[in-house]
């Protein structure tokens, strides 16, 4: 059964060199002379120096259960006993800024390690402090000792285009330094269940496991990509890997860099993305975009104009395929930032500027509705469908929410039998049940019932 599989990486194998007698360059490919044969050497050797290997170890908490599950009633929880476990990992990362040390890597990569350790090509090996993660769009932010650093430069992920020739550079299988080759093979890819945010380029790449935090380069050795997941059978390749966009990358450090933790805006829309029946219904020749289904009441698209029926096709004059695409942007921007959004309502083409609020506003902590959810911190989001509902943010290792299972991108979507739509429908339906709510969680295409006593 094929599966999304992270903690990988891209390896690209696809030929970047095509035959050709004309002297014109095509894609920006170099030729050569007769004596000397096309080569990305040059371009590597200046490029290889950013990416590091990364090696992480720690402990995780397990519980394992004593008794049948039908004797908790008579002996309760006292008999799940917490087993902490050690692990090791190894992934790949990219020096972006060499006077800080910064390196930005995924953050499944680093996610609970007690010591992260960056090798360089030189050999040097560095001990990392981690500086921030995301988990909702999977990037982490780590920091090195700068001392004679060789950084990447970022090229403009908008501008990519499929067909683009990129090369991957990691750390699969812990063998180091390994360089392949192939194209853009989709922008914009999302619904993956991945992460909360998902706006990925896809390419042809054979993903192996420890790539994950890698580069995706263009034949500058320019970074547009870091490479995060894998879809195949079985942990195997089939040549469909994902990476995160360098602008969508540069946003989110750039936050956690300054804040240490990323301050998201929010547009303050409900949505689907439009196709052909969407379109024909509207009675509209616009058949890609982002339908605005609901306007939040005094949000930054309220505030803006931004009405139900529009249809957002372009932020910032990039295009725009899909409400998921435009969600994953609108998330990786800043609170406070301002946005050019073009909308067409009732066949006429619109600007508007848009200057977004804080999602922050909307998150409340958990613990505030019930003593099993400490730990957690909720949002009011979408589901997988993109209907309203309420949206797990966060997950505090080893908190009461994180031992009842609830992970971080868990989608609340009901409350004792109720449809939850926002945070508060929650309160409401957990302050009127009588010490016991059965809350349904979706988990990808799963559902599940967690019960809270």
């Amino acid at each position: 059964m094929n599966q999304i599989i992270r903690q990988t990486s891209i390896a690209l194998v696809s030929a970047v060199f095509i035959a050709a007698s004309s002297a014109s360059a095509v894609a920006g490919i170099p030729f050569f002379s007769k004596e000397e044969l096309p080569s990305l050497a040059p371009m590597l050797e200046e490029t290889t120096p950013a990416i590091v290997s990364i090696a992480v170890s720690g402990t995780q908490t397990t519980r394992s259960q004593q008794v049948p599950e039908m004797f908790k009633y008579f002996f309760g929880e006292q008999n799940q006993q917490a087993q902490e476990r050690p692990f090791r990992g190894l992934g790949s990362g990219v020096i972006i800024d060499a006077e800080n040390g910064y390196v930005v890597t995924n953050n499944h990569v680093v996610d609970n390690a007690d010591k992260i350790i960056v090798k360089l090509t030189d050999g040097r090996e560095l001990e990392a402090e981690k500086l921030g993660a995301d988990e909702q769009s999977d990037i982490a932010l780590l920091k090195i000792a700068p001392d004679n650093l060789v950084q990447v430069d970022l090229a403009n992920s908008d501008k990519l285009r499929v067909g683009d020739f990129v090369v991957a550079i990691g750390n699969p299988f812990g063998l180091n330094q390994t360089v392949t080759s192939g194209i853009v093979s989709a922008l914009g890819r999302s619904g993956l269940n991945i992460g909360g945010y998902e706006d990925f380029i896809q390419t042809d790449a054979a993903i192996n496991r420890g790539n994950s935090g890698g580069a995706l380069v263009n034949l500058r050795g320019e970074l547009v990509g870091i490479n995060t997941a894998i879809f195949g059978p079985n942990g195997g390749n089939v040549g469909i890997g994902f990476a995160i966009p360098s602008n969508m990358m540069k946003s989110l450090v750039d936050q956690i860099a300054e804040f240490g933790e990323v301050r998201r805006g929010l547009l303050g829309i409900l949505g689907q993305d439009v196709d052909s029946a969407l379109a024909e219904a509207l009675d509209s020749d616009i058949n890609i975009g982002a339908f605005v289904r609901e306007v939040v009441e005094d949000s930054a698209a309220d505030d803006a104009g931004i009405e139900a029926g529009d249809i957002i096709t372009e932020i910032n004059g990039n295009e725009v395929n899909g409400f998921n695409e435009l969600r994953a942007k609108i998330g990786s921007l800043v609170a406070g930032t301002k946005v050019e959004l073009t909308l067409v309502r009732s066949g006429d083409t619109k600007t508007v500027m848009v200057t977004l609020g804080s999602a922050s506003v909307a998150n409340i902590e958990a613990k505030d509705l019930h003593p099993l959810l400490d730990g957690a911190e909720l949002e009011n989001g979408v589901d997988n469908q993109s209907r309203a509902a309420v949206v797990v943010a966060e997950v505090a290792k080893g908190s009461p929410a994180a031992r009842v299972g609830f992970r971080v991108g868990d989608v609340i979507i009901g409350a004792n039998r109720n449809r939850v739509t926002n945070l508060s429908d929650l309160t409401r339906l957990i302050e009127e049940s009588k010490g016991v709510v059965a809350v349904t969680v979706q988990r990808g295409n799963t559902q599940l019932m967690t019960i809270l006593r």
